[in-house]
C-alpha cells in the first residue's frame, strides 16, 4: 500500500495572504495538499470500501466515511463511491484530510500479555504456514469476548503474530465448551479467502461426540430447521419448523458402549448456532455433558466427567496456495479419559471422509438459471420463426417451478416428529 505524504509540500510559513480572496485560495490549496491517496493491495481485492477503512484506518468511524461519500470527498480512481462499493487491487482511494480528533475519543490500548499467556496460546498451535495458523482450542476457553468474558482466544492472538505484519484473524468460532480445531488467517487476503470457503460450504468439518443412548440408524442425516428460542435472550436455539432456518447434520456411529452411550462422528452441512447440540438432543440422543440442551438426561453416573464431550476433530479446507489444508486436533484430557473409561477403541475414530458429490445447492441453482435461459432463448426463436415455420415442431423446455407449484417442496415432511426426520444416509 502506498500513500501520498501530506507533509511533503505544506507551503511556507512566511507567505502572508493578502485579502479574503487570497486567504480562501490558500486554504483550498492546503486542503488539496492534505488529501491522502492509497493504492489497494492484493490482500484487499474485492472487499467493501467500509471494510477497507476498518482494516487500515480504524480511527475513522463509519459515519465519517458515509459523510465523505455523500459530499463527494471520497473517490475511487477519481469517481464518487459509496461505502458499500467494492474495491479492486490497483485502484486508488482518495481520502479527504484527517479531521480533528474529538475530545475524549482515545483509541483503546491493547492489554499486554504476560509470558504465561504467550506460552499458553503458542502451545495450542498445531499448524502454521504463511497464510494460516491452526490451534487446538481447549474446552472452557471462549473464542471471543463478551460482557462477562474477559479471557478468550481472540484476546491472546497478539502472541501469534510471529513474522507477519499483523495479528492473525479468527475465521470461524467454536462454543466455549467445545474443544478442537480453530483456523486463523494471517493476512486480510487469507481471511477473505477462507471466509468464502466457509460461507460457500466447501470447508469440511468433522466433530467427535459422545452421545447418550444409541440411535437406531447408524448413519443418518438430520434435517431440522432452527431458530432462537423465545425468552432465552438469543442464548438458546430450538427446532422451529415454521420459521426456522434450514439446518442439516450428518452423524455416523463409530462405536457403542452397550446401550448407555455411543461415540459418533458429526458433520454439519450448515452453520447454525449450536446446530449439532440441538440436532442430537432433538432426536433423543443429547451430547454427553450438554445440560443446556439435554438436561439431566445428558450425564452419566460414576467417574465420567460432566464436561461437554464435543470436539472439532478435523478441518479440511482449500488453501490460498492451491492445495488442501487438512488438520486434526487431539482430544482434550476429559474426553480421552471417558473414551478409555467406557472401553472404546480410540483407533476407530477417523472414518473415511467421503467427498461431496456434485449437485449441491449452488450447482442446482446454476443449472436452473441455465435451463431458464434456454427456455427464454427457445421462445424468442419461436416468435421470430412464427409464420415461416408454421406447423413445424418447436423445441420446448421443461415446465418451470411456476408451472409446477409443488416442485422442490418436501411436503411429505410436514407434521412429522423429530425422530422421523432422521434419514438413512445413502451409500
Amino acid at each position: 500500500m502506498t500513500g501520498f505524504d501530506p507533509t511533503a509540500e505544506s507551503g511556507s510559513e512566511e507567505e502572508k495572504p493578502q485579502g479574503q480572496g487570497k486567504l480562501k485560495e490558500q486554504k483550498q490549496a492546503l486542503k488539496v495538499l492534505d488529501v491522502r491517496q492509497f493504492t489497494v493491495s492484493a490482500d484487499d481485492d474485492d472487499i467493501r470500501l467500509d471494510r477497507w477503512f476498518k482494516r487500515h484506518m480504524e480511527d475513522v468511524p463509519f459515519n465519517v466515511v458515509s459523510r465523505w461519500s455523500r459530499t463527494g470527498q471520497l473517490r475511487l480512481d477519481g469517481k464518487r463511491v459509496s461505502p458499500g462499493d467494492r474495491v479492486n487491487e490497483g485502484q486508488v482511494i482518495r481520502v479527504p484530510p484527517a479531521e480533528i480528533e474529538r475530545p475524549g475519543r482515545v483509541a483503546k490500548p491493547r492489554t499486554d500479555l504476560s509470558q504465561d499467556q504467550i506460552d499458553f496460546v503458542q502451545e495450542l498451535v498445531i499448524h502454521k504456514d504463511k497464510s494460516a495458523i491452526v490451534v487446538n482450542k481447549p474446552p472452557g476457553l471462549a473464542t471471543q469476548g463478551g460482557s462477562k468474558t474477559t479471557t478468550h482466544l481472540d484476546g491472546l492472538l497478539d502472541a501469534l503474530t510471529y513474522d507477519a505484519k499483523s495479528r492473525p484473524k479468527l475465521v470461524h468460532r467454536l462454543d466455549k465448551d467445545t474443544s478442537g480445531v480453530i483456523l486463523l488467517a494471517r493476512s486480510p487476503g487469507a481471511a477473505s479467502f477462507f471466509s468464502k470457503r466457509f460461507s460457500g460450504r466447501t470447508a469440511r468439518k468433522v466433530y467427535w461426540a459422545l452421545v447418550m443412548g444409541v440411535p437406531e440408524i447408524a448413519d443418518g442425516m438430520i434435517d431440522l430447521p432452527l431458530s432462537k428460542q423465545p425468552g432465552s435472550g438469543g442464548e438458546k436455539m430450538h427446532v422451529d419448523e415454521e420459521n426456522g432456518q434450514a439446518a442439516k447434520s450428518r452423524y455416523r456411529i463409530i462405536e457403542r458402549a452397550g446401550n448407555r452411550a455411543c461415540w459418533v462422528e458429526l458433520q454439519p452441512f450448515t452453520g447454525r448456532t449450536h446446530q449439532l447440540r440441538v440436532h442430537m438432543a432433538a432426536i433423543g440422543h443429547p451430547i454427553l455433558g450438554d445440560g443446556k440442551y439435554g438436561g439431566k438426561e445428558a450425564f452419566l453416573t460414576g467417574s465420567i466427567s460432566r464436561k461437554m464431550h464435543l470436539h472439532a476433530r478435523r478441518l479440511k479446507i482449500e488453501h490460498p496456495d492451491g492445495h488442501n489444508l487438512d488438520v486434526k486436533a487431539e482430544l482434550p484430557t476429559h474426553f480421552a479419559e471417558t473414551i478409555e473409561g467406557l472401553g472404546l477403541d480410540l483407533s476407530l475414530g477417523d472414518l473415511p471422509l467421503e467427498e461431496k458429490k456434485p449437485g449441491g445447492k449452488a450447482v442446482r441453482k446454476k443449472q436452473g438459471r441455465a435451463h431458464a435461459k434456454q427456455i427464454r432463448k427457445d421462445k424468442r426463436g419461436e416468435r421470430r420463426g412464427r409464420g415461416e415455420n408454421e406447423g413445424k415442431p418447436t423445441k420446448a423446455g421443461k415446465p418451470t417451478k411456476r408451472e409446477r407449484p409443488n416442485a422442490g417442496k418436501a411436503t411429505h415432511k410436514k407434521n412429522m416428529p423429530h425422530k422421523a426426520k432422521v434419514k438413512q444416509k445413502s451409500r
